[in-house]
């Protein structure tokens, strides 16, 4: 059975920066994609970064490059979104996400990319 468990949400002031940790369960995380999205009150989940496990290769929306590092740290299955230059748009709840399948180009950051999903995080980040 698949589990992902998110943590390291938090409430922080502009320009600070929070690391989120996803850990994972239940399958060949080795041989996966991992994603993190986001939702902010009002909006629709929309991807921030994604890594494809086995090469290493990472994606990124253009609204956190710079900001944002997703990362793995395979020997724990534990996937990481370090955050910083946090802004207020980047409140929301954070959820990472996983796919055991290879995920085409132009899904790597949408939600139908991904099949399993946790159950989200909390930042709150104030001006």
């Amino acid at each position: 059975q698949v589990q992902l468990v998110e943590s390291g949400g938090g409430s922080v002031q502009t320009g600070g920066s929070l690391t989120l940790s996803c850990a994972a369960s239940g399958y060949t995380y080795s041989s996966s994609y991992m994603g993190w999205f986001r939702r902010a009150p009002g909006k629709e989940r929309e991807g921030v970064a994604a890594i494809n496990i086995g090469s290493g290769m990472t994606y990124y929306a253009d609204s956190v490059k710079g900001r944002f590092t997703i990362s793995s740290d395979n020997a724990k299955n534990t996937l990481y979104l370090q955050m910083s230059g946090l802004k207020p748009e980047d409140t929301a709840m954070y959820y990472c996400a996983a796919n055991r399948d290879w995920i085409p180009p132009g899904a790597r950051l949408l939600p139908r990319g991904y099949n399993y999903w946790g159950q989200g995080t909390q930042v709150t980040v104030s001006s």
